[in-house]
């Protein structure tokens, strides 16, 4: 069974304080809560090791927890930005080996991966699109990325502000 919200804020705030007994039992609740959480968005081969960089990446932002907020949408927050470094880096490092391939396995894990986010690319507006592809995939700088585009830099930081959080409402509407 799965703790409650309130669980794991009480465990949270006591691991906070020190407590490690409890900062090991938040862990434990975390994992099996991740592991829910990514069932139904990634390959579950690669289930465990996003967990693990999730729950790494919990234990460098405990301090950031805020014990008056709720803690599964911070949990959750974390979640899903390692989700999608987890598609970034998929898509950065296997896109030319992608497009060597004429016929790929849909099975493969690389491309569940690509099509997932040009699939989620394809569902905001170009301009947004584009400027997340140059910055956030392609590793533009803001001053690059509004350089080949003709938009402003804050014009840039706008639109991918609003694709990320278009992205994540999708993600979650899913």
């Amino acid at each position: 069974m799965i703790a409650s919200e309130e669980t794991f804020r009480q465990l949270m705030i006591k691991a906070q304080g020190g407590d490690k007994l409890c900062y090991s039992s938040l862990l434990v609740e975390c994992d099996k809560w991740l592991r829910r959480y990514y069932a139904r968005k990634i390959n579950p081969s690669a289930i465990d090791d996003l967990v693990q960089e999730t729950l790494i990446s919990v234990h460098r932002k405990r301090a950031s927890y805020d014990p008056a907020r709720a803690f599964l949408p911070w949990l959750a927050a974390i979640g899903r930005y390692r989700w999608i470094d987890s598609l970034r880096k998929i898509y950065r490092h296997e896109h030319d080996h992608l497009y060597e391939e004429m016929v790929a396995d849909p099975q493969d894990e690389d491309v569940t991966a690509k099509v997932s986010l040009e699939r989620l690319l394809g569902m905001i507006p170009q301009k947004q699109a584009e400027v997340i592809s140059l910055v956030k995939i392609e590793g533009l700088s803001i001053i690059e990325a509004a350089a080949k585009t003709g938009q402003s830099e804050s014009l840039v930081k706008v639109n991918i502000h609003r694709g990320l959080k278009k992205m994540s409402a999708l993600i979650e509407s899913e």
